[in-house]
Order: C-alpha cells, then sequence, then structure tokens
C-alpha cells in the first residue's frame, strides 16, 4: 500500500463519520417533526372516538418540571424536540403534568389497542387485577395431586425482559433442570405487569414502584415466600434488583441476565440511561428500531396500532406463508402481548427510570451479602458489555460471566442445559 493511501485513511474516516452524524441528524429530524404532527392527530383522534384526549408525554422543553420522588423518569419528559414548542403544532392541553396523568379507566381498552379475547382476559368486574405467572411445584411437595404452598425447600422467581413473557423460561430452561432442582425447588415464571396474560391497565404508570408492588401482592404474599432465589433477564433484572433492595433477608441469590445496568444517579441518570440503551443510530437495524421506538411515542404508537391491534391477521399470515399447522413460537406470539402504553411507560419508567435507583440497590445487597451473578452474551447488541464491566466495579463480589459469540436471546438460547447448570451452582452457594 502506498504512503499516499495510508495517509488517505484517517481523512475517509472522519469523513464518513461525518457525514453519518449529518444523515443521522436529518432522519431523526424528520421523525421529530412527524412525531409532533402525530401527537396532533391522535389527540383529536381519541376525542372523536372516545370523547376525551389520551395524555401524552409531550411536555414542553423549556417548561421544565418540579422534581418528584414519584418513580417517574425524566427521560419520559426531557427528550428533545424542537417542533413541540412550536405554535401551529401545540394545541390547548399541552402541559407538563400530561406525562404524570392516565387516561381512561384500568378497564378500558383504548381503540388503537387490541381487543381480541385473549388480550382482555385478564379485565374483570371489581378491578382487582393480579399478574399471571406460572408455577412448577416440586415432587416432593406434592401430595394426593394437591400443591403445598409455603413448603417447598428452595423457591426461585424468574423474571423476563421487555416485550417478553414467562414463556421465556417456561419453554427453555425449565425442562433442563436436573433431578434435585424438580424434586425440591419451587420454580415461579412471572408475566411482568403489561405483558403476556398479564393485567396492562391504563390508569398505570408502571413504575418499578408498581411492578414491584404488584408482584409482592399476585406472587411474594399468595405464596408465603419467606426466602427466595431471583432469576432475570434484561429489563426483568432492574425489577428484581428492586425486589431484592425491599427484601434483602429473604433474598438468596439473584442472577441477573444482560442486566441494563447505567452507573450513575441524580437528575440526569435517566437521560443517560436512554442515550446508552437507546440513543440515536440509523444502523445496525436493531438500534435503530430502539431508538425509534423509544425517542418517538406517537409514531411508535402507529407501528404498535398496525402490529400489535392486528396481531392476529399477521400470526394467521406467517402461518400461511410458512405451511405452518401448529402453534407458532412462543417469541412470535409474545411480541405483540403489550399495549403501546405498557410498553413506552416500562421501558421510560423502569429501564431509564431505574437507572437513578440502582446503585442504592446495590448498596443494600451488597452490605446484605446477597450473591449476584451476572450472565451475559459477548455480541449483545441491546445492552451494551459495558454495563458488566461497570457493575463490576460497583459490586467487586459479583460474579461476572462473558459468553463467546451469543447475543442478547441466545445467551440463554441454544445453551439452555448449560445455563440451567450454572443456575443450579448458585443456587448450591447459599
Amino acid at each position: 500500500m502506498s504512503l499516499a493511501a495510508v495517509s488517505l485513511q484517517p481523512w475517509l474516516s472522519n469523513a464518513a463519520q461525518i457525514l453519518n452524524s449529518i444523515i443521522c441528524f436529518l432522519v431523526f429530524l424528520i421523525f421529530d417533526l412527524l412525531d409532533a404532527v402525530f401527537c396532533v392527530f391522535f389527540r383529536f383522534l381519541d376525542e372523536y372516538i372516545e370523547g376525551e384526549a389520551s395524555p401524552c408525554c409531550c411536555a414542553d422543553d423549556g417548561g421544565g418540571r418540579k422534581v418528584k420522588d414519584d418513580g417517574l423518569s425524566e427521560s419520559v419528559y426531557e427528550r428533545k424536540n424542537i417542533f413541540r414548542g412550536m405554535r401551529f403544532l401545540k394545541t390547548r392541553s399541552d402541559s407538563n403534568e400530561e406525562c404524570e396523568k392516565t387516561g381512561g379507566s384500568s378497564m378500558k381498552n383504548r381503540w388503537s389497542d387490541c381487543g381480541c379475547e385473549s388480550c382482555l382476559s385478564w379485565m374483570n368486574d371489581d378491578g382487582d387485577y393480579r399478574l399471571h405467572f406460572v408455577v412448577k411445584e416440586p415432587s416432593n411437595c406434592m401430595h394426593d395431586g394437591e400443591k403445598c404452598r409455603g413448603r417447598a425447600s428452595e423457591n426461585v422467581i424468574f423474571l423476563h425482559g421487555f416485550m417478553s413473557s414467562s414463556s421465556f423460561w417456561t419453554e427453555t430452561v425449565f425442562p433442563c433442570f436436573s433431578e434435585k432442582v424438580n424434586q425440591d425447588y419451587r420454580l415461579i415464571a412471572i408475566d411482568l405487569l403489561g405483558f403476556g396474560k398479564s393485567p396492562k391497565p391504563r390508569d398505570c404508570n408502571y413504575t418499578l414502584k408498581e411492578h414491584v408492588e404488584i408482584i409482592e401482592r399476585s406472587v411474594i404474599q399468595p405464596l408465603q415466600l419467606d426466602t427466595f432465589h431471583l432469576v432475570a433477564h434484561s429489563m426483568g433484572c432492574i425489577i428484581a434488583l428492586a425486589i431484592a433492595a425491599k427484601h434483602p433477608t429473604s433474598v438468596k441469590s439473584i442472577t441477573l441476565v444482560a442486566p441494563p445496568y447505567s452507573p450513575c444517579e441524580g437528575n440526569d441518570a435517566c437521560l443517560k440511561a436512554l442515550g446508552k440503551m437507546a440513543g440515536k443510530k440509523l444502523w445496525p437495524p436493531l438500534a435503530f428500531g430502539c431508538s425509534f421506538m423509544s425517542w418517538y411515542e406517537h409514531l411508535g404508537r402507529c407501528i404498535c396500532f398496525l402490529y400489535c391491534r392486528n396481531h392476529r391477521i399477521w400470526e394467521s399470515t406467517l402461518k400461511f406463508i410458512t405451511f405452518n399447522k401448529r402453534d407458532l413460537n412462543f417469541l412470535t406470539i409474545d411480541l405483540p402481548r403489550h399495549t403501546h402504553h405498557s410498553a413506552w411507560s416500562s421501558m421510560h419508567n423502569v429501564i431509564c427510570g431505574g437507572a437513578k435507583f440502582m446503585d442504592t440497590y446495590l448498596k443494600i445487597l451488597t452490605k446484605a451479602g446477597v450473591i449476584i451473578n451476572v450472565i451475559q452474551g459477548g455480541k449483545d447488541e441491546v445492552v451494551p458489555i459495558d454495563c458488566c464491566i461497570d457493575l463490576k466495579k460497583k459490586v467487586p463480589n459479583a460474579e461476572i460471566n462473558i459468553i463467546p459469540n451469543k447475543n442478547h436471546k441466545t445467551v440463554v438460547f441454544c445453551r439452555e442445559k448449560e445455563f440451567a447448570n450454572s443456575l443450579e451452582l448458585t443456587w448450591a452457594l447459599k
């Protein structure tokens, strides 16, 4: 290679980065405008169909908001969009308090969400809804076919990640445990609030506090779980840490798979977490999808309307073109099993909003001597590998396992037996 070619390489690399930045800026500027337009569009459409506009989180950028200990993430209302403040796109209802409100009855389905029997099965007349969960009772705790609550030698709670369900664990890891675990351990896989078969109420902000309280009310208290292990994936890791910090003497161990950890506290922690987990990027496609759905509330609602509301059509079409007469893969079934409100709010108030609490949770658990085991794929494109490194710095005693050539999901899938064995080794330590 000639000297001239070598000297041109840095210049070409810098030029490519500048060009990519310009294209990225222009593309997301267009999305900013479209999101502001669809904000007005959905307001009028909601008022026309339902009689009142559904509250949104389009607060004025310069309006500010009083800091409150309400669990809401700053990323919800401080996402920058230069078009929101423009008079021709502003409606009389715009307010910095909109993101704190929730619209409609919890038992009323929004017109843009799916209204099929499966998606509304959680609704009841008394409004006292509970989470859906799957329990695999230990064989030594079965008498005459009846389940024995409170008598299992060990209890394990499994929490899934974003846009998933309890099937993430029951269809993969549950069948791979040893005979000892099957005899002595009660395995509990939960559908988190807003996902799977669990309730998806409209009058809920899906904050960490709300997630933890409904898990306590639906699982921990009814099943009389005095002690338990926690296993969680992705978004579920933040909820698991919140549960463990609230019950440090009850938790024996925590296994975190691909935890979205951001080492910061304070008012800017949520925005930093948003930039880290869903920064505005055009490539790779997965990163672009995360940024699109996390930054643009109303464009994301359009996608949910097209895909989630019509999931039965898409599932039937997929079955037809693949000549599949059986049930579709659980990942395909789980993907649209949420509302736009439940997914949007959980993304911001758990993944981003949880960033300002995680260091406090880790301090509590370290002081209590809880075993923390972290597993992540070496090729994870959803949660940066830096998250594990930063968590290790915060908790030096944490066990970190980086699995080569595995991504956000294959760190569990395709190695279920190995993953189950690693869990058993962790549980045996306590």
